[in-house]
């Protein structure tokens, strides 16, 4: 059994609040890329995890990931036995803004619902989900949506047109708690969007009059950051270029994967970098 963790994208990001126990407030477009891990997993007399992929070598260090800690956690929720054998197929770089852990933890929730056969279904893994990691439940629909409160409160999107999506990242991990503490203002309000878009040109078009609110402090910590947006803005056929999430990781919006896919070729070698098109949109 496996399940595909894709990209998850956050088309704006404006921090609207902070709680009271320092959590901040958000409100974000969320959607999911065409490129994804995958979580596998087989009978087995014990829990272990096998890691795989381009990007594994980042996670040999961590003895207990957030796919084993979801593991364990479903298991006790439903009562039964943590057994499995894990296999992490890792694509998607380490603390780059675009979901990858939380990715892997939905998707490991999505495959021991199956291989456990406890028929938990979306919303009752999405309750277990939110305690694990607020971007969790985005993940675990892995579909395009409205996120608000800390990540944990989701909405319908509007309606998406089929465009190219650009990834691309420094190979420069950038701790999300770091950028949170470096960013500097006040709060944004909650983006104002309509109930779909035509095109993909209509649709950059007005998420350009909107932002990535932790932009400027990723940037202050990784400078990496500004080049890679220049990078992408001078793309041909790039209709919008920001960061994505707590970053490193830039995406561009092009009016299709086939452009997308062309100009991600064009992006230094040295770089993590991806080019196609949305998950769940127009297949």
């Amino acid at each position: 059994m496996s399940q595909a963790a894709p990209a998850k994208v956050n088309l704006h990001l404006h921090v609207t609040g902070r709680r009271a126990d320092g959590y901040h407030l958000l409100d974000s477009l969320v959607v999911f890329a065409g490129v994804a891990d995958a979580v596998g997993a087989a009978p087995a007399a014990a829990l272990t995890l096998a890691l795989e992929g381009p990007e594994s070598a980042a996670l040999r260090a961590e003895p207990d990931n957030l796919v084993l800690r979801s593991a364990r956690a479903l298991a006790e929720a439903a009562g039964v036995p943590a057994r499995a054998a894990l296999t992490l197929t890792k694509r998607l770089p380490v603390a780059s803004g675009i979901g990858g852990g939380s990715a892997d933890a939905a998707a490991a929730l999505r495959v021991l619902d199956d291989l456990w056969r406890l028929r938990w279904g979306e919303e009752r893994l999405a309750a277990l989900a939110v305690r694990l990691g607020a971007d969790i439940p985005a993940c675990l629909a892995s579909r395009p949506c409205r996120m608000g409160g800390v990540g944990e409160v989701l909405s319908p999107a509007p309606r998406l047109p089929v465009c190219g999506l650009v990834l691309a990242n420094p190979r420069l991990a950038l701790p999300t708690p770091a950028v949170f503490k470096a960013r500097q203002g006040g709060f944004s309000e909650a983006a104002r969007l309509p109930a779909g878009w035509p095109h993909a040109v209509a649709m950059a078009g007005d998420l350009a009059r909107l932002r990535n609110d932790l932009e400027p402090a990723a940037i202050a910590l990784c400078p990496a950051i500004a080049e890679v947006l220049a990078a992408l803005r001078g793309l041909p056929g790039c209709l919008l270029a920001r960061m994505s999430g707590s970053g490193a990781t830039c995406f561009g919006v092009f009016a299709d994967p086939v452009t997308a896919a062309g100009a991600a070729d064009l992006l230094p070698d040295a770089w993590w970098r991806w080019g196609g098109g949305l998950h769940g949109v127009g297949e």
